[in-house]
């Protein structure tokens, strides 16, 4: 599903040209303005319809807020272009604490993401067609699911998989706009349908007047999520990766702002009435039955006629593209954990390119928490963007603060005060964050008052947690790294080197484990079986007699039935007679081709395994027997195992090697070999013979002969 695996040498060819970038990281940016304006004249409308006067200011101020973050951005990509964005340039600045805060804000805003975005792409979809809301839920985790594999498949084939819906959506709510205006000058503005409807407005106080502006402001601020993205994804731009991350960043900045202000301007112009509760607007008498259609939904309808190609044109790309916003999270979310990873903050797994060459195990991560949220709140975007602007603002804000110090740091710098053109550059870009920093600290502040009682405390939960849990990994590693640091004075002082083979019953795995530990020339061998009943303990030994093995047999007794304790406690005493001697123990272990075949086998050697693993001076060599089965998973020349290719294993098939002869000298050496004296194989028929030409002929060049492996776990 994912698609072949990738050599290390394509990553380059996985990298990104700007007109690819631009819908990968600047997706999320572009669609925000397809809710943003709702959200806000949805607040504003809280207070009645002469609200909406205010409209215009707050969008002005989103506008300026929009402007300063995108400016402010390219200084901290022309600063810090490794990748990792706020978080970096917090870690170093201001140090671990910042940095993690700064990381946790980031991780809850990337799932909060990939969440409000499905949500209202999902919103847009039941807009057009209503008779999908029963199936909400359902659609947005298949969404959510679709979204995750594409990116699995790698980031240049999500860039141009999702490039066209992007510019679809940007062209078509352009022309929409334009057409709009046009309208207007021409004296036949368009009427969204919900102008005819009055609103129950609640009753404020002046202290609530302020409240709802501020509360309607920072909904709209939603549309500055997405902005720290490309900072965070420099690494995927071609080269001069700077210089391209820079440009998208411009072209991203001043396509939001066109189509965050065309709209408002439209939805004012038209009338649009959009409420919190449907059944607020005067009039509406299917308010209980029907969805109410979002703002895009009802604009298109004004300009283009309700139900017409355009519509429907608009409809869509503003739904996919809404889906799509989530892959700018997909792209983000990744590689901030991969540098997280590399600062051993984060499990080492999510710095681990998969066979794709993307940074898989995030991908999924953030698939699956997406899709708890999305599953716990229902897909309601009005429920889940409450949770969603705060995370923004703490990384702009300590993003912001950081850089401001390192340019401090820059102009304290010897050779930088020799070199007055780089002075002045220096405090142009200071300027520019230190402003955004201001802004984006005060916008926090006015989002936490206006969000905390609506659901936002939960991030305020969440990231601690997070801050926590990376605090923890980074000082397990630390831990780790202490205990298992080379000194000089480590030694281990093991002497003697011992073989035991765990005999069950006389079969051909255990000879064939009796033949690896013969062939180790360990100084001493022996086989041990675990005795569970009497019957099956003198039926062994007269089978081992009867084959006539050398190899000495040592029966432990097991009153509890267990395998592991007596084992355990058999190689402590010898240990105490013997010393610090290294014990190997041989493990014969079935390997099958079915999955149902995994239910009828007992494990016993993984589960002694494990047990052994806790016991000093042991090793322990399982001995795989491949049963015919197993046939099934190592004749798929054409579908390597997972992984295979990335590590370099060639397809091979298992020579086969005779049972090891009878070693000379062994006598000198205090131990005795297994001979075995079984009969020489028969001669193939005439049957055979044909069946296996056969085999021959219809093999491809360079195929293994799947009767060798075979015929080596057989023997």
């Amino acid at each position: 599903m994912i698609g072949e695996p990738l050599p290390s040498e394509k990553l380059e060819g996985q990298l990104l040209p700007k007109h690819l970038a631009l819908p990968i990281f600047a997706s999320d940016a572009l669609s925000s303005v397809a809710y943003a304006p709702q959200e806000l004249m949805m607040v504003l409308l809280i207070g009645g319809l002469a609200f909406l006067a205010y409209s215009p200011w707050i969008a002005v101020a989103v506008v300026v807020l929009m402007l300063t973050v995108v400016a402010s951005y390219r200084q901290l990509v022309k600063a810090y272009p490794s990748g990792g964005g706020d978080y970096e340039v917090a870690h170093k600045n201001l140090g671990e604490k910042a940095g993690l805060v700064v990381a946790s804000a980031l991780l809850v805003d990337y799932v909060m993401t990939v969440a409000v975005s499905v949500a209202s792409g999902v919103d847009n979809i039941i807009s057009a067609l209503p008779w999908l809301s029963g199936v909400r839920v359902e659609l947005a985790v298949v969404c959510v699911a679709i979204i995750a594999a594409m990116n699995l498949r790698g980031v240049r084939e999500a860039s141009k998989a999702f490039a066209i819906p992007t510019y679809v959506f940007i062209g078509s709510i352009g022309i929409m706009i334009v057409t709009a205006l046009i309208r207007t000058a021409a004296g036949a503005a368009p009427v969204a349908e919900s102008a005819q409807y009055a609103v129950h407005a609640e009753g404020v106080t002046q202290a609530a007047v302020v409240l709802l502006l501020l509360r309607a402001f920072s909904s709209g601020c939603s549309a500055l999520t997405g902005v720290e993205a490309v900072a965070n994804g420099v690494p995927a731009f071609r080269t001069p990766k700077i210089r391209n991350a820079r440009t998208t960043l411009l072209l991203m900045g001043g396509i939001a702002v066109f189509l965050f202000a065309g709209l408002m301007a439209i939805a004012l112009i038209s009338g649009v009435h959009y409420a919190e509760n449907p059944c607020d607007l005067i009039g509406w008498k299917q308010c209980a039955t029907e969805p109410q259609r979002s703002l895009i939904a009802q604009l298109a309808s004004a300009t283009f006629g309700n139900n017409s190609v355009p519509f429907f044109i608009i409809q869509a790309a503003t739904a996919v593209v809404l889906l799509l916003a989530a892959n700018t999270a997909f792209n983000g979310f990744p590689l901030l954990g991969s540098v997280l990873a590399r600062d051993s903050y984060a499990p080492k797994a999510m710095s681990t390119r998969g066979d794709r060459l993307v940074f898989s195990n995030g991908v999924i991560a953030l698939a699956l928490a997406a899709i708890i949220l999305l599953v716990i709140y229902e897909a309601n975007l009005t429920n889940l963007i409450q949770l969603y602007i705060i995370g923004v603002f703490v990384s702009f804000t300590l993003g912001q603060s950081g850089m401001v110090k390192h340019w401090i740091t820059l102009l304290r710098d010897k050779e930088t005060r020799r070199q007055e053109k780089d002075r002045g550059s220096i405090i142009r870009s200071m300027s520019i964050n230190a402003f955004g920093a201001l802004l984006t600290f005060s916008v926090l502040v006015v989002v936490t008052i206006t969000k905390f009682t609506h659901g936002a405390w939960l991030v305020f939960i969440m990231m601690p947690i997070l801050f926590l849990l990376m605090l923890g990994v980074n000082r397990y590693y630390r831990d780790v790294a202490k205990e298992v640091e080379v000194d000089p004075t480590t030694t281990f002082g093991s002497s003697g080197d011992h073989a035991i083979v765990l005999v069950g019953k006389m079969q051909k795995p255990v000879l064939k484990a009796l033949d690896y530990a013969i062939a180790a020339r360990h100084q001493s061998i022996e086989a041990v079986h675990i005795s569970l009943d009497d019957e099956s303990t003198d039926s062994l030994q007269q089978q081992w007699h009867d084959m006539n093995i050398h190899v000495p047999l040592t029966i432990i007794e097991s009153p509890y039935r267990d395998f592991g304790v007596p084992l355990i406690k058999y190689i402590k005493h010898r240990r105490e007679e013997h010393g610090s001697e290294v014990t190997t123990v041989y493990l014969p272990q079935y390997i099958v081709g079915h999955w149902w075949e995994t239910f009828l086998h007992n494990h016993r050697a993984r589960r002694i395994s494990k047990q052994l693993m806790m016991l000093h001076g042991v090793t322990i060599a399982l001995v795989p027997w491949l049963l015919d089965s197993s046939e099934l998973i190592y004749g798929r020349r054409s579908h390597p195992l997972p992984g295979q290719d990335r590590r370099g294993e060639p397809i091979r098939a298992i020579p086969r090697r005779p049972l090891a002869p009878a070693l000379p000298n062994s006598a000198s050496r205090g131990r005795r070999d297994v001979q075995l004296q079984t009969p020489p194989p028969a001669a193939p028929t005439e049957r055979q013979e044909k069946d296996a030409q056969a085999q021959d002929a219809s093999r491809k060049p360079g195929d293994s002969d799947p009767r060798s492996r075979s015929r080596a776990g057989r023997r």
